[in-house]
């Protein structure tokens, strides 16, 4: 998170000349002072990308910003948004039965490296239900049956709109969100899975993957879409592994790098540096 940042404003539109001159002209004009800025041209498609981050006065509100930036969208036909970096995001976790992701989502979280609130912890098991209990979060038991997979997803949904839900985190979560959910929920739930991915796809990959004498575990996280597991990417990163290394090597290893990997996801999500450029991803670091 930027120091003294008040708000991040995101924009893409088509290329064009003038843009970056428009954009702070409109800040300076408000009496506001950009504290980062961050762009991109992507010239296979012809598309600008810009994130920049603003403090302002004390009277500065959303609403006024946006209404003195308002000729600046018009006029260069901007997809823009502005988030106030004053109200947190509201966080559901949704876990199965591993759970080293959410441990260490709620250990960031805690120690105010990840900007989040965490409305409660989602799960098909009750493994982490004493967990959420120490943490005062609230906790929802949700198991998925073949016979009752719709009506519960119907459930989540309604706790989604209950707990005003900005975004969903699978930390470890091992049931296939239908096409209908995902569509619904587009751009607000980030997953995490191995990055063994087609090669190792279903039960026990560790141990296929040891069996085959691989050199490296890694994790990839990304936005869910209808797509299993081809979701937008938004970031990734692997760990060697030694020869003598055994399966629960491997396992200890992959568990610590998507944790890792995770993290790193939400953090950037939640600092508002992810845009979307088709089944592609910006990313301002």
């Amino acid at each position: 998170m930027q120091m003294g940042a008040d708000f991040v404003l995101l924009i893409a539109c088509e290329d064009r000349k003038g843009i970056v001159a428009a954009v702070a002209n409109s800040i300076a004009s408000q009496n506001c002072n950009i504290v980062e800025s961050s762009q991109y041209g992507d010239a296979s498609t012809g598309r600008f990308f810009m994130r920049v981050a603003i403090s302002c006065p004390s009277e500065t509100t959303h609403e006024s910003f946006s209404a003195a930036f308002m000729p600046v969208a018009t006029a260069f036909r901007l997809d823009w948004r502005l988030h106030d970096l004053r109200n947190k995001l509201r966080a559901m976790i949704m876990v199965s039965q591993g759970g080293h992701c959410l441990n260490d989502l709620l250990y960031r979280t805690s120690t105010k490296r990840l900007p989040m609130e965490v409305t409660s912890i989602v799960s098909n098991h009750l493994n982490w239900k004493r967990r959420a209990e120490h943490e005062g979060i609230a906790f929802h038991h949700l198991p998925i049956t073949p016979e009752t997979k719709l009506d519960q997803e119907a459930a989540l949904l309604a706790m989604v709109e209950d707990q005003q839900v900005d975004l969903i985190i699978l930390a470890r979560y091992m049931q296939v969100l239908s096409d209908q959910l995902c569509r619904k929920l587009n751009g607000r739930v980030i997953n995490i899975h191995h990055s063994f991915l087609p090669g190792f796809k279903g039960s026990k990959p560790y141990h296929r993957a040891y069996d085959r004498g691989v050199k490296m575990v890694g994790a990839t996280a990304h936005y869910v879409t209808a797509d299993l597991d081809e979701g937008p990417i938004i970031t990734q990163d692997v760990s060697i592994v030694d020869h003598a290394d055994t399966v629960d090597d491997l396992i200890a290893q992959g568990q610590d790098t998507e944790s890792r990997v995770l993290a790193r996801a939400v953090k950037l999500h939640l600092e508002h540096r992810v845009m979307l450029n088709g089944n592609r991803t910006i990313v301002f670091k």
